[in-house]
């Protein structure tokens, strides 16, 4: 039987050089490029700028929010005067402990003198915005000469308080703390406890004499009428809502007309033979409470009309169902 021819291999295609492959390449038609539209280009360009514009007015927000506080508060650290500069006696105190056993807030006991006509009651005092209470030794000598028990301290942020930033939710638990240290560790009658602001303070005091009706009364030494526009008035309050970003009112109307102790307002006539401007007696006029309202003259007579209205004031708290006097005189200045 005849043998079969045999058949050749294939033989395998040389394969091309690199270099071969590349000068191949540059010579095929190239894809062609894509495009972006114009109209896709402005879509992104502008979303990307109001993000930008986004987050810049977020941050603008933010800092508002962190550093608004200074605008209406003006803590000092450092107590450069305490009531041992006007001979007075006290003992520094601390309270509001923490876990650790540290206290919160440092203020000062002033004790009234053994034979002091007012001995029975204790005044809670409560400063302004400003420093601290090396500022207000003046003011507690004054209360210390009617004859009363005083405790004054400062807020966390101030003095050589609890570092914090000030705020009117602690400005307000920092003195409901302090009435417990009177009532639980002093064991004090709350019926024996008057409050006194001043300034910022006196706004304070007037919330929290609204909250405590056991307490025997409030004096107001210059309230604030609208104190937080201090903040809403900045020219950065107009880039962000800044009544949405401040939690702080002090709006002494509600807690004036929930008032239900006697108070005793001091307000500074602006001028020898004027009043203030009826807009500073809006809070003063929603009390139904006992109220007394005593006109200072300039100093430095005021401080002997402060003291002698103060004490009428203290000889009317025992019978608090009489109706106080509308109005005190202060060195012939008309109601």
């Amino acid at each position: 039987m005849p043998r079969k021819k045999a058949q050749p291999k294939p033989v395998a295609p040389l394969s091309a050089s690199p270099f071969e492959q590349a000068w191949s390449g540059l010579r095929a038609p190239s894809a062609p490029h894509p495009t972006v539209s114009a109209r896709w280009l402005l879509i992104a360009t502008s979303l990307a700028v109001l993000a930008a514009g986004a987050c810049a007015w977020g941050t603008l927000c933010l800092l508002f929010w962190q550093g608004s506080w200074q605008l209406l508060y003006h803590p000092t650290s450092a107590v450069t005067r305490t009531p041992a500069s006007v001979g007075l006696a006290f003992d520094p105190v601390g309270f509001a402990t923490t876990e650790a056993g540290q206290p919160l807030l440092k203020g000062w006991w002033i004790p009234a003198a053994t034979d002091a006509r007012y001995i029975r009651y204790t005044f809670l005092y409560l400063h302004g915005q400003n420093g601290n209470l090396g500022d207000t030794v003046d003011d507690l000598a004054a209360l210390h000469a009617v004859g009363v028990n005083v405790l004054a301290f400062d807020y966390r942020g101030y003095g050589q308080s609890q570092f914090a930033h000030p705020c009117e939710a602690r400005w307000r638990e920092d003195t409901d703390w302090a009435l417990q240290y009177l009532t639980g560790t002093r064991h004090l009658a709350a019926n024996t406890i008057v409050l006194d602001g001043k300034d910022l303070g006196a706004n304070l005091a007037l919330e929290i004499g609204a909250l405590h009706p056991e307490l025997a009364g409030i004096i107001l030494q210059e309230p604030l009428d609208a104190p937080v526009n201090a903040i809403f008035n900045d020219p950065r309050a107009r880039l962000v809502p800044a009544h949405l970003l401040v939690r702080d009112r002090f709006d002494a109307i509600p807690p004036a007309t929930a008032l239900r102790i006697p108070s005793l307002w001091f307000l500074q006539s602006p001028t020898p033979g004027r009043v203030a401007s009826p807009d500073h007696l809006g809070a003063f006029k929603k009390v139904t409470a006992p109220k007394m309202l005593v006109w200072l003259a300039p100093l430095p007579n005021a401080n002997k009309d402060f003291e002698n209205s103060l004490s009428r004031w203290l000889d009317d708290l025992p019978s608090n169902g009489r109706t106080l006097p509308g109005c005190q005189l202060g060195n012939g200045l008309a109601c």
